[in-house]
């Protein structure tokens, strides 16, 4: 019996209500609704390089990336095909299924599309699902990114429409919710979540959940963000936000949307073992794996390997490889230290 059916007409009070339930009973809830779906004990592992870094014309209040703030980020153009996808070998041997490419722009310009489709093309070449995140989407772009292939397309909707102008002036929130909907009409997959600990309400959570649960196809990845203060940016000064605060968030995305994994994105490096195992009960099912994420510090990839260990947890195997060697490897990543080399993760 499903526990949880998907349901698109959550209200403000409903999740409020399951937001605010005990601890221990909004867990269990939660964790019932994750072993209906989904294999408990397997994390879906993704990667993401930043494919040309800073310089962004966005004024998001929490992004180093954004060009309106001063935080020594060293700016980057678009790089080579070649250097993708070498970035995208690595990941591979390292146990990743998916590989994202994020690029700070407002929009991608049609000069660029021609390397991104090949980007795209060449990625996908090697049996990595694939997936990118370059702001705002027409739909011509991407009906273009469908046909080289693209899996995922990464949009997030920041935190709720009552909170957003608060954090954001360049881009509406009608925006971000036109992007989706042009993903949606080119047939690809959505990847949209959000950033908690930016100095929001509750309710501003809440709201966060709600927009994405209510969307008429619901993500099938939802990465929940916690605040990276960065010097420079309007947030650095930020309050903490509580660490239950934040178990309760994955656990209410969970039972709002059984069917999507939930990731656990930035953050993680503010995370001990014992938080990310809570997280894990509660729904995450996916975690952005490596030592950077974009241009912030993320969990040593030994450490996540030596995490995933402790709780008897794999990483998912994707059935569609060709190199039933690589497929292999996933499992045997636990078992043996990450290699050395960096790559670009988030």
């Amino acid at each position: 019996m499903e526990l949880a059916p998907v349901r698109h007409n959550w209200t403000h009070a409903e999740v409020k209500a399951l937001f605010e339930m005990p601890f221990n009973d909004l867990l269990f809830k939660a964790a019932s609704v994750h072993r209906a779906n989904f294999n408990p004990n397997e994390v879906q592992i993704s990667t993401l390089l930043s494919i040309k870094t800073g310089a962004c014309p966005e004024d998001c209040k929490y992004c180093p990336q954004s060009g309106h703030y001063r935080t020594d980020l060293e700016r980057e153009r678009l790089i080579e095909v070649e250097k993708v996808v070498e970035q995208a070998r690595l990941a591979k041997q390292k146990g990743a299924t998916r590989f994202c490419m994020g690029a700070a722009w407002s929009d991608p310009k049609d000069r660029d599309m021609p390397y991104i489709s090949q980007m795209v093309k060449e990625v996908k070449e090697l049996g990595l699902e694939t997936c990118m995140t370059l702001g705002k989407l027409t739909n011509e772009k991407a009906h273009e990114l469908r046909d080289a292939g693209l899996d995922y397309y990464n949009h997030n909707l920041d935190t709720s429409p009552e909170y957003y102008e608060q954090i954001i002036s360049t881009r509406t929130f009608q925006d971000r919710l036109n992007t989706i909907d042009h993903v949606r009409d080119a047939g690809m997959k959505v990847c949209s979540g959000g950033i908690v600990g930016m100095g929001e309400q509750a309710s501003d959570r809440f709201g966060l959940l709600m927009q994405l649960a209510n969307l008429p196809q619901q993500p099938e990845s939802v990465p929940i963000n916690m605040l990276v203060k960065v010097k420079g940016t309007p947030l650095e000064n930020a309050d903490d936000l509580d660490h239950f605060e934040f178990v309760r968030t994955i656990a209410t995305a969970r039972i709002m949307m059984p069917h999507s994994y939930v990731r656990l994105s930035a953050g993680r490096n503010a995370m001990n073992e014992q938080m990310q195992s809570m997280c894990f009960f509660a729904g995450a099912n996916s975690i952005f794996y490596g030592d950077k994420l974009l241009t912030t510090e993320n969990p040593d990839a030994d450490a996540d390997m030596n995490l995933i260990k402790k709780l008897g947890m794999n990483p998912e195997k994707r059935h569609d490889y060709s190199d039933e060697a690589v497929e292999a490897s996933l499992s045997s990543q636990v078992a043996d230290k990450a290699t050395s080399e960096l790559f670009y993760e988030a």
